[in-house]
């Protein structure tokens, strides 16, 4: 049942770090007064990727590239001011660091993102969107969205903002297949925890990103016992490219640019400088776990493995144990490994 409705200049769809800056923009627009708005977002409150937040992990991007910096530098919401009014800038400045740990990072963007609660309705999900006309012409846009008691609600907008990011990626050969003993990367930090029934798990890591990276280490330190495979169809971890030249497109002056091309264009734009971001890692994770396998071969304890170039052909869960096929790319002779737990670090869906 349709509870109510209302009319916005502007809705917005998620409230994640992108509607944030957006409505952060919102907010510092002087001539905008009286502007309505909102957001409508699924999750019971803010989070920024809560199952990755890994002790010790840090932002890969300088703290200047904030949720306003760029686009203005006088904004009380910059990480600078978040730092001065949590009474730690002082002590940020003496780490010497551009590069503050996610933890904070995501502490940094709950301080941004509680300043808005009147404009955000946690707990929405989105059900229906629809284009309302008047006289031939588009003048509206219905919003129907479900809270959690199943209520449903109707709100009108002039101008609607998409902003939903990515939901886990799971590849075909694991589907129906997942279970209380697999977890994607998305949710490692919640449910991590549930290997623990082994006293000395074996657990395989699937990805050759930096979440797949980050957490192969993790698992490392959690189970120091326990046994950790990297299965990756890729020969080698390769190192994110982080260069001064390449990070130029990530000037906001570059979106008009990007944008106004040919969807073709843009899409071989985007393949071409995917090492930036996607399937890479940095290099002192890489290192850390060169170093890690190397170490195993002056000890003479195999406990962990990197096991490239394996293309994954067949999954057997029975809810205790993990069978997985592994193909090798080159020769083509298979394997089957057990695993206690699998964790899937395999990226994410963004085509809405």
């Amino acid at each position: 049942m349709i509870v109510h409705s209302q009319e916005y200049d502007v809705v917005g769809i998620g409230f994640g770090p992108a509607n944030l800056a957006i409505a952060i923009a919102l907010d510092e627009q002087k001539d905008l007064d009286g502007l309505r708005y909102c957001f409508l977002e699924k999750q019971p409150r803010f989070e920024w990727h809560g199952g990755m937040l890994l002790e010790g992990t840090r932002m890969q991007v300088s703290f200047l590239k904030d949720l306003a910096t760029l686009r203005n530098p006088a904004s009380r919401f910059t990480f600078v001011n978040y730092l001065h009014d949590n009474n730690r800038l002082d002590s940020f400045i003496n780490m010497g660091t551009f590069f503050p740990t996610r933890v904070e990072y995501n502490d940094y963007m709950r301080w941004s993102a509680d300043q808005f609660k009147e404009h955000v309705h946690y707990g929405q999900e989105v059900i229906a969107i629809e284009p309302v006309e008047q006289g031939g012409e588009v003048e509206w846009v219905r919003v129907r969205s479900r809270n959690a008691d199943g209520s449903e609600q109707e709100i009108f907008t002039r101008n609607l903002v998409i902003g939903i990011g990515g939901y886990p990626k799971i590849p075909a050969v694991f589907a129906g297949k997942m279970g209380e003993n697999m977890v994607h990367s998305s949710r490692y930090k919640h449910e991590y925890e549930r290997f623990a029934r082994h006293e000395t798990p074996r657990i395989a890591v699937i990805g050759a990103g930096q979440s797949a990276a980050e957490i192969y280490l993790d698992l490392m330190d959690q189970y120091p016992d326990g046994k950790m495979d990297l299965v990756s169809r890729s020969r080698a971890l390769h190192p994110a490219d982080d260069s001064a030249f390449v990070n130029e497109i990530f000037d906001p002056a570059f979106t008009d640019t990007i944008y106004a091309r040919p969807e073709s264009e843009r899409q071989d734009f985007l393949k071409r400088f995917s090492q930036t971001n996607y399937a890479v890692v940095d290099l002192a994770e890489i290192e850390q776990i060169y170093e890690r396998l190397y170490l195993q071969k002056v000890t003479g304890k195999m406990q962990h493995r990197f096991l490239s170039n394996r293309d994954i052909v067949g999954v057997q869960n029975d809810g205790t144990r993990v069978l997985l096929t592994l193909r090798n790319k080159d020769t083509g002779v298979e394997q089957t490994e057990v695993y206690d737990g699998v964790v899937l670090a395999t990226g994410y869906n963004r085509n809405g």
